[in-house]
């Protein structure tokens, strides 16, 4: 009987195609410092927009990007807009003096609304 098995190929852990022909995407590879001084490498996609921070493998810690020089990567992040408030916006359409008649008009109306319902209607 064992000289009737069956013999063949390991299919589930041996792939039967090449890399022949095969075009790789253009890859790039970035170097980030941690704050203890060790390094590591990321490769990223050439086209890709690389990160200004990068947490290690290794040691978990947050590395900076550094240049071909072994310089950190300056920031050339924009000044960030300030959020504006409801009360800004409202200035910008009106002056204090308009909102403070329009406050007043809408504290009279209230003020004989509330004086015209009967109690326990």
């Amino acid at each position: 009987m064992a000289d009737r098995s069956l013999r063949g190929m390991r299919l589930g852990t041996q792939s039967l195609q090449s890399e022949e022909g095969v075009e790789f995407s253009p890859r790039r590879k970035s170097v980030y410092r941690t704050p203890d001084g060790s390094t590591f490498e990321v490769v990223f996609s050439a086209d890709a927009e690389i990160p200004e921070v990068w947490e290690s493998p290794k040691n978990g810690m947050e590395g900076v990007l550094l240049d071909s020089d072994g310089a950190p990567v300056e920031s050339e992040h924009a000044e960030a807009k300030v959020p504006r408030s409801h009360w800004d916006m409202l200035l910008e359409r009106r002056t204090r003096a308009e909102l403070e008649e329009l406050l007043q008009e809408r504290l009279d109306y209230l003020r004989a609304r509330k004086g015209q319902q009967k109690i326990g209607a």
